[in-house]
């Protein structure tokens, strides 16, 4: 059970550690490892993992090494496992706070920071239209025809960026509402 546990540490570390881009950038390496390599799961328990990971709170990367760890090694299994696929990043932000106090008075990293803040404006800002885009038209087709929009999402956001905006209200709460508001349209309709 020991070789188990350490193999569970070691393929969930290396997830952890070359898992650039997200959650959704890690599934091929989890795959790789968990099913390719190891074979602790089938293909269909794989994709039972994918829907878990997802409908969980939490990155999909920690939250698919918990499943696994404890699929195969029961709760200490997970503790491994979501020690492993955590133990890259936690070792890269601490080496990235120290070099970031150390030299934060230096004109380059003032100037690297600056250069930085529109881009992470921009990141987001794509991250959101790619979300709303799909939303608004969810034929696929951007087109203002009849029947190409969904209007109750349109109604959403600008319910819910007027209520964050303008009232101050939180996202959870906003999204809770609005979450209400499409189960009572569902069910009316």
């Amino acid at each position: 059970m020991i070789r188990t546990y350490i193999e569970l540490f070691l393929a969930f570390l290396k997830i952890g550690a070359f898992s650039f881009g997200g959650g959704y950038a890690a599934m091929p390496l989890i795959q790789s490892q968990v099913i390719d390599k190891y074979g602790w799961l089938s293909t269909k328990d794989f994709t039972d993992l994918v829907t878990i990971s997802q409908m969980t709170p939490g990155p999909i990367a920690v939250n698919a090494a918990s499943f696994v760890g404890n699929l195969v090694g029961g709760v200490p299994g997970a503790i491994i496992a979501t020690l492993g696929v955590i133990l890259p990043s936690c070792i890269f932000v601490t080496v990235l706070a120290y070099l970031y106090n150390k030299y934060r008075n230096l004109t380059i990293m003032q100037g690297v920071l600056s250069f930085l803040r529109p881009t992470v404006v921009a990141l987001i800002l794509v991250a959101g239209i790619d979300i709303l885009l799909p939303a608004v038209f969810p034929k696929g087709v951007i087109s203002f025809a009849p029947g190409n929009i969904d209007v109750r999402i349109i109604i959403y956001f600008i319910a819910a960026l007027i209520a964050i905006r303008k009232f101050k209200v939180g996202p959870i709460k906003v999204m809770a509402s609005c979450g209400i508001a499409e189960l009572i349209a569902e069910w009316l309709w």
